[in-house]
């Protein structure tokens, strides 16, 4: 199953998940400024919120995608004062005509004092099982 890991991180949360998806899949993971050019069966894309949304740039990445070259997308992210970002990045690929995975995974982030700590171990153990469901 070929996969890619795409991902933006302004504090470094959605980063260090992506990491772990990484450990799980084999696969190295990439910031949304890296162009997906390849045919993949699962593209899983992860953020965080800021101000309440997710950043711009995965949405520019998204119109960078011809959705016909990836079978399924799989949303993860993390936030600190919001909601999961999970709802936007799932708007963001449908409205493009992507296939977007009904299961998605989300955790705290920290963000200043804010759930200092988050993703902590716990949370990351939690994404592991969530992406081995995925495979």
């Amino acid at each position: 199953m070929k996969t890619a890991i795409r991902y933006f991180s302004k504090f470094g949360n959605s980063e260090r998940m992506a990491q772990v998806v990484g450990e799980v899949t084999g696969v190295k993971p990439e910031s949304v400024e890296t162009p997906l050019t390849e045919e993949v069966d699962i593209l899983f894309i992860g953020a965080g919120l800021f101000l309440a949304k997710v950043n711009g740039r995965v949405k520019e990445f998204a119109r960078t995608v011809d959705p016909k070259k990836v079978k399924k997308v799989v949303c993860f992210g993390s936030c600190a004062l919001s909601d999961s970002p999970v709802p936007q990045i799932r708007k963001i690929f449908e409205e493009l005509g992507f296939n977007v995975a009904e299961e998605s995974f989300t955790c705290r982030g920290a963000m200043g004092p804010w759930h200092a700590g988050h993703p902590d171990e716990d949370d990351l153990t939690a994404l592991r099982k969530f992406v081995k469901t995925i495979l």
